[in-house]
C-alpha cells in the first residue's frame, strides 16, 4: 500500500482503536476477531507476492508470510482480505494464520484447461469494470465480465475510458447501455481528467472499489488522476493497436485521501465465468425473464417449438447477438 496509509500505533488495548487505520474494518469483523487472544492482530491485505503478503496492520503496513496450514487447506488470501496475523516480536516475523469471513469475492474460473477457480480481490463495495473506446470495445466480453461482477455480491459500473479519442462517444454509451441494463456507464478520459467528478459517488469512506479491465484501457492512469499522484507506471500507446502496454503485475490496494479504498488488477486476458449462474441470470435479465414463458422447461432456446427466447428475438425485443 502507498504511503498515504501509514500511521503512528495508537496505542490503545482494544480491538477498535486499534483498528482505526484498516478501512473497511466494522462490528462484524471485530466480532469475528474476538475469539483471538495474545499474540494476534488484525490486518488487511493491500498487495500479494507470491508466497509474502503487505498487510495494513494496528499502526503500519507489514508484511506477512502465509501459514502452512492454511496453505495444505487452499486458503490463499487475496487483496482485500482482512486477516488475523500472528505477531512474533521475538523474531520480528508475523505469518497470516487465518482469513476472516468475506463479505464479497471477486472471482473467476481459473485461466488454461485446469478449471477450478481463481479468487482475484475480496470484500469489495463497488466494481469497476473498465473499456476504452477503440479496438478495445468489445460487447460481449463486457458481458462476461458483468456475469463475473455480479456474481461477486459487489455493484457494478462501467466506466468508457478516452472518449477524447471517439468521434462519437454518446453512440458508444447507447451501444454498452444496451446490453448493461441499470448497471451505470460513465464516459470519461483518464489523462485529461475528463467526466471524473461522476466518480465521487462511489468512493465513500470505508468502502472499496476495484478496476478490472483488459490490458491497456487506462486503469493505472486513471488511479494516478484519482490519487493526484503518478503511483502506477503508465504504459505508452502501441501505434498498431491503439492499446497501451500492460503494466501492472500485481494487485495493489490505495487509500484515498476521504478513506475510500481503491484496488488495482492486472489485466485480464482470459476470462474465465467459473460458477456465476447467479451472474448469469442478472446479465441477461432479459433472456432469463423471457424463458420463464417457453413451453419447455429445459428449452435450450436453439430450435424448440413455443420457445418465447427465439420469439423476443424475431420480434427485435432481444438483440440475437445476446444469445
Amino acid at each position: 500500500m502507498n504511503n498515504h496509509s501509514e500511521t503512528e500505533g495508537s496505542g490503545h488495548n482494544s480491538v477498535h482503536s486499534d483498528t482505526d487505520n484498516i478501512p473497511g474494518w466494522n462490528e462484524e469483523l471485530e466480532l469475528a476477531f474476538s475469539f483471538y487472544k495474545g499474540p494476534y492482530v488484525p490486518g488487511r491485505v493491500t498487495s500479494r507476492h507470491k508466497t509474502v503478503c503487505e498487510v495494513l496492520a494496528p499502526g503500519a503496513v507489514v508484511q506477512a508470510g502465509i501459514s502452512g496450514a492454511l496453505q495444505k487447506i487452499g486458503k490463499q488470501p487475496v487483496v482485500g482480505d482482512f486477516v488475523v496475523l500472528l505477531d512474533q516480536p521475538e523474531t520480528g516475523s508475523r505469518m497470516i494464520v487465518n482469513i476472516l469471513p468475506r463479505r464479497t469475492c471477486l472471482s473467476r474460473g481459473a485461466a488454461g484447461d485446469g478449471g477450478g477457480e481463481q479468487v482475484i480481490a475480496a470484500n469489495l463495495d463497488t466494481i469497476f469494470i473498465v473499456t476504452a473506446t477503440g479496438k478495445d470495445l468489445n460487447l460481449r466480453r463486457l458481458e462476461r465480465y458483468l456475469t463475473v461482477v455480479y456474481s461477486s455480491g459487489a455493484n457494478p459500473v462501467i466506466l468508457l475510458n478516452k472518449i477524447d479519442l471517439a468521434d462519437d462517444p454518446t453512440r458508444l454509451v447507447e451501444k454498452i447501455q444496451s446490453i448493461a441494463g441499470t448497471v451505470p456507464v460513465i464516459p470519461l478520459s483518464a489523462l485529461s481528467k475528463t467526466g471524473l467528478d461522476a466518480l465521487s459517488p462511489h468512493f465513500n469512506p470505508g468502502e472499496t472499489v476495484a478496476l478490472v479491465g483488459s490490458s491497456g484501457v487506462g486503469k493505472s492512469t486513471l488511479i494516478n488522476s484519482l490519487l493526484g499522484e503518478t503511483v502506477q507506471r503508465t504504459g505508452g500507446i502501441r501505434e498498431d493497436d491503439e492499446k497501451g502496454r500492460h503494466t501492472t503485475t500485481v494487485r495493489q490496494m490505495f487509500l484515498l485521501p476521504n478513506g475510500a479504498v481503491l484496488i488495482d488488477n492486472p489485466g485480464i486476458r482470459e476470462i474465465q465465468l467459473g460458477d456465476s449462474a447467479e451472474g448469469i441470470e442478472k446479465a441477461f435479465s432479459e433472456i432469463v425473464d423471457a424463458a420463464s414463458n417457453c413451453k419447455f422447461k429445459d428449452c435450450t432456446h436453439r430450435d424448440e417449438p413455443g420457445c418465447a427466447v427465439l420469439k423476443a428475438v424475431k420480434d427485435g425485443i432481444i438483440p440475437e447477438e445476446r444469445l
